[in-house]
């Protein structure tokens, strides 16, 4: 995803009012779910490069060429923008994880499965991780966002059972903690999109191809 300036994403916003006043009336609720997708777009990205505490309202503002004050028409409060973000990151990241899962395959299958959705998720989804990873703590404190810890703890056992069923078919060690495993391969994951960009030398799915490799065949010749 690339940033979109002020003055270009200013244009486009007007460009899609003024064609969308012809077509569907001023005021009207496409028009509106419109805007207010085109302001989400350009706050992601905002928190995703400086961070969501450090971003304002005016920034977001000055970002679509509109007044702080115009902004307050679609959303409340930038909590507001956030949580339609990591919402629906939660949701799509949680219906992917169970399409793997009811695939019913073994468990290093599975657990395989699990890993390229994450990946998956650095590219279309970097402003959330970006979020989590860096604002967790602040925003679990407000009651709006306890929804993130349920979501988190339904995630993470979808990963232990898988990895808990996997040991008792004898495909992962016995000796490894299932819920310390789970938090360090989500962590090694996710902090990813910390560096990863797309069009580099290996593109989400590559990154998953090469992070398998060294999970489940080390580095070492056998």
């Amino acid at each position: 995803m690339t940033t979109t300036s002020a003055k270009s994403g200013g244009s486009r916003t007007r460009a899609a009012g003024e064609g969308g006043s012809r077509r569907r009336g001023r005021g009207s609720p496409a028009l509106a779910s419109e805007r207010r997708e085109h302001l989400v777009k350009l706050a992601a990205e905002l928190f995703a490069e400086k961070g969501f505490q450090a971003t304002t309202v005016r920034n977001i503002a000055d970002e679509a060429g509109i007044l702080s004050g115009s902004l307050y028409h679609h959303f409340d409060s930038k909590e507001s923008i956030v949580d339609e973000i990591l919402a629906g990151f939660y949701t799509e990241i949680m219906a992917s994880y169970k399409a793997v899962i009811d695939e019913r395959r073994d468990s290093r299958d599975t657990i395989a499965g699990l890993v390229r959705v994450a990946f998956g998720t650095l590219e279309p989804h970097r402003a959330a991780i970006t979020v989590i990873q860096n604002d967790w703590n602040y925003l679990k404190g407000m009651d709006r966002f306890t929804y993130l810890i349920k979501s988190e703890d339904e995630v993470e056992k979808m990963w232990v059972d898988t990895l808990q069923t996997g040991q008792e078919e004898g495909l992962f060690r016995p000796d490894l903690d299932p819920k310390l495993t789970y938090r360090m391969i989500r962590d090694t994951v996710w902090v990813a999109v910390r560096w990863f960009r797309p069009g580099g030398k290996l593109n989400a799915q590559g990154l998953a191809e090469h992070y398998l490799k060294v999970m489940f065949d080390g580095i070492n010749l056998h």
